[in-house]
């Protein structure tokens, strides 16, 4: 396998722009794609061909193509048949959603098997679909352009273990690398192996890595990618009790995955059902995926394990954009499709993100994508019960099938919206998941709220009224400037969400300005005018 060394890429920073009118206006139909792997069959439907797709049906068969494959070199019959009634069924239930385009793929177990090309022919006679039958090659570079799609701009080694086999290949910010490796360390041989004893299992798995994944190969941050290690982090994030219960962005040193693959591999079988978070679907074939992600984590000895929820499918989708499609930034498409259409004035995120820009002087970018990440999000909640806005916003917050974004960066966004509404700082539901944070971002999510609050309530969500106005923050106090076309926005609502941001920027002293003029442009003294203190 072949590297490329990672381009430095500082200054390719992606747009930080919201765009409602591409977001809310009709969107592009429902997509689907039908995944026969080497142990099970699956239908995605995703809202739409696009950079954040959302999956709005997810069902799948377990129907194990791959076992026996090695002795036999066919798909049994059972399975055959499974597999077409299986596919049918998907089709009739994409069509019934009003799907336009599905694409089908297949992996090891058809690539390999001897009647793998008369499945395709006979699951094309029955449902109309013609099925693409990936090489190993494809198959690690679809994953890995998966990877690509849902981090921002990864760099690591990919490994993502099916069925029937693990690829093996690099992500470089938005490019796959020149290497790859398809090996025979899929779930269901490595299975057959562990049937024979662990320590022949292991000896087994450390000879093919070693054959296949060459020395001297080797990143700071492995990305995991496939059903079973997905399994495997969602029983470790049962097992800490982790505050955000979501797999994607998962991190974990290399040596805590180790430990806990090996944990995993001396359960009983009914110990192993009976743990937290271990599906009764995914408990035979979780041995498999430990010992493989032990074994391959001993020998690539990254640093850091990130799992990831997407992969082949998504890197499918990911392949299709234009090059300015893939160039967006996946957490603000993702927060923005969730956000805006959600909003009473889709116009008011932008305007916002605008508004706050000068809150935070020298913000880097990495910061920057989260503030305007959150506006896109700061409307969400406005049909919710006033008393429960801010507490369920930070759940959901932290639940949301986001991309391109940390578990750490996950919060800090909930952070921000709990603040917008008007969320105490010291609620007890904020922790454990706050401890993710540095006292600093805890900071900055705060004083972001508290920011996004006045803004709403001295507005009214209007964009045009939130123009006439901006926020000059000095040592001693903050100014809530306002032009006089606009008038004083004489009340105790707004100068009591503009004490809250004075508080959450640790100074004293707030104040209401009515101008001359609208507000002038930042850096440039404004003029003289009319002041409203709050005490």
């Amino acid at each position: 396998m072949t590297t490329k060394t990672p381009q430095s890429r500082k200054t390719d920073l992606r747009p930080l722009e919201l765009d409602p009118e591409r977001v809310t206006r009709s969107a592009r139909p429902p997509y689907a794609i039908v995944d026969i792997g080497s142990n099970s069959v699956r239908l995605m439907v995703y809202d739409q061909l696009g950079r954040a797709p959302m999956p709005r049906f997810n069902e799948k068969s377990l129907l194990r193509l791959g076992e026996g494959l090695a002795e036999t070199g066919r798909i049994s019959p059972e399975g055959f048949r499974q597999a077409v009634q299986a596919v049918r069924r998907f089709r009739a239930i994409a069509d019934a959603m009003g799907v336009t385009r599905i694409d089908a793929t297949a992996t090891e177990a058809m690539r390999r098997a001897s009647n793998g090309s008369a499945l395709a022919a006979a699951i094309a006679a029955e449902s109309g679909l013609k099925v693409r039958i990936l090489t190993g090659q494809e198959e690690a570079r679809y994953a890995t352009l998966g990877v690509i799609s849902g981090f921002f701009r990864p760099v690591g080694l990919v490994g993502d273990m099916g069925g029937g086999s693990l690829e093996v290949a690099e992500a470089i910010d938005d490019h796959v690398g020149g290497g790859w490796v398809s090996l025979p360390l899929g779930a269901l041989p490595v299975e057959a192996m562990l049937a024979e004893g662990v320590a022949s299992a292991k000896r087994r798995v450390d000879d093919i890595l070693r054959e296949g994944l060459k020395s001297g190969l080797s990143r700071p941050v492995f990305y995991p990618v496939g059903g079973g290690w997905r399994a495997l982090a969602k029983a470790h994030i049962e097992s800490v009790d982790a505050p955000v219960k979501v797999v994607h962005g998962y991190e974990l040193t290399a040596s805590v995955a180790r430990d806990f693959a090996q944990f995993v591999l001396r359960l009983s079988p009914a110990r192993l059902a009976a743990t937290p978070g271990v599906a009764a679907r995914r408990a035979r074939t979780l041995p498999a995926a430990a010992m493989v992600l032990d074994r391959v984590l001993k020998r690539l000895a990254p640093e850091r394990v990130i799992f990831s929820a997407l992969g082949l499918r998504e890197g499918l989708i990911y392949s299709q954009l234009t090059r300015q499609e893939q160039y967006l930034d996946p957490l603000l498409e993702g927060a923005q499709l969730i956000g805006l259409p959600l909003a009473r004035v889709p116009d008011f995120a932008p305007a916002l993100a605008s508004w706050t820009a000068d809150l935070f002087p020298g913000e880097p970018h990495a910061e920057a994508r989260l503030r305007v990440a959150a506006c896109a999000l700061s409307d969400i909640a406005w049909r919710d019960a006033p008393d429960l806005r801010a507490e369920e916003s930070f759940r959901r917050i932290l639940q949301f099938p986001f991309i391109g974004v940390s578990h750490a960066e996950r919060v800090f966004i909930a952070a921000a919206i709990h603040a917008r509404y008007a969320g105490r700082p010291d609620a007890p539901w904020l922790k454990p998941a706050a401890g993710l944070l540095s006292a600093a971002a805890l900071r900055r999510a705060l004083i972001l709220g508290r920011a996004m609050l006045l803004a709403y309530r001295f507005s009214g969500g209007v964009p045009g009224l939130l123009a006439t106005a901006r926020l000059r923050l000095e040592a001693d106090r903050v100014r809530l400037e306002v032009g006089s076309a606009a008038r004083a926005p004489d009340s105790d609502a707004v100068a009591e969400r503009l004490r809250l941001l004075a508080n959450a920027m640790g100074v004293k002293r707030s104040e209401i300005v009515v101008a001359d003029d609208t507000p002038q442009a930042p850096g440039r003294p404004a003029p003289a005018g009319k002041e409203r203190a709050s005490p």
